[in-house]
């Protein structure tokens, strides 16, 4: 059996990931049919490590994964970071200053470096709903005192789009803003990506964007899409992805990933 990709990059929330946090078994054995076809699979994820390696444990995944936005490229079948870049925290903290002299007051949380850095969450903040570890801290400064691979922000009236636009603006080239998700508008190192995480772990495989097809939901995907050679968009994802998207499938919910795997395999002609 032939599959037209060597390389399968899949975002997890959203995507991969049905909304209880688990993948379902369709989507297992077509991932399990393209990889026993020759093609490797990768999970580029805005998560760190902390919040993505219990996943690849359950999956069984033991290749890399691209985490914490492209900062982290992650080991999994031995459990160990193999790069991994940090924020600048005195850009950030003049990127926040820009931001809230603009939109007012924001609630921050961090994400500490290394494979069991903490999520720093502060006052305000508002956790997304899961089974996601974060430490609370009542002073902001204490975040600050580690290094970070990024730093979340929240605004109590702005809406995630309307949040991620005026702190763009606000920053100009100090630092980089997505939107990775509901509730998650995120500051990262500036020129970082999913698309400059995947090319650094595509190029220990022996592997390149023309090989690569990647399946996304949110903002945060948008250079991995422009990247890789086909993008597919799920049917749930934001429409800016959907917008610059090659192909959108069906949703997280509905085995869209599988679905498009399956069609591949079935299409691709034997040798």
């Amino acid at each position: 059996m032939n599959f037209p990709y060597k390389l399968v990059a899949t975002d997890l929330d959203g995507t991969l990931l049905r909304d209880d946090h688990t993948v379902s078994p369709r989507t297992r054995e077509a991932l399990a049919a393209v990889t026993a076809a020759g093609a490797a699979h990768i999970v580029v994820t805005g998560r760190a490590v902390p919040w993505t390696k219990h996943i690849l444990d359950d999956l069984g995944y033991d290749g890399l994964a691209v985490c914490g936005q492209g900062a982290q490229v992650y080991h999994a079948g031995e459990h160990r970071l193999l790069t991994s870049l940090t924020l600048d925290r005195r850009l950030a903290g003049v990127a926040l200053a820009k931001i809230e002299a603009e939109v007012g007051p924001l609630a921050l949380a961090a994400s500490r470096d290394g494979l069991d850095g903490e999520v720093l969450v502060g006052p305000g903040y508002r956790v997304q709903e899961g089974p996601l570890p974060a430490l609370l801290v009542d002073d902001v400064a204490e975040m600050w005192t580690a290094p970070l691979n990024k730093v979340y922000i929240q605004h109590p009236e702005l809406s995630d789009d309307a949040l991620t636009e005026a702190a763009r603006q606000a920053v100009g080239g100090l630092v980089d803003v997505v939107m990775a998700g509901p509730g998650v508008v995120e500051i990262l190192p500036l020129g970082l990506s999913k698309a400059t995480g995947l090319s650094l772990a595509a190029r220990r495989l022996g592997l390149k964007a023309a090989d690569t097809v990647a399946f996304g939901d949110m903002p945060n995907d948008i250079p991995m899409f422009g990247w890789a050679r086909h993008g597919v968009a799920m049917a749930n994802a934001h429409e800016e992805l959907k917008a610059v998207a090659d192909e959108v499938t069906a949703s997280n919910e509905h085995d869209g990933i599988a679905l498009v795997l399956e069609n591949l395999l079935r299409t691709t002609p034997r040798l």
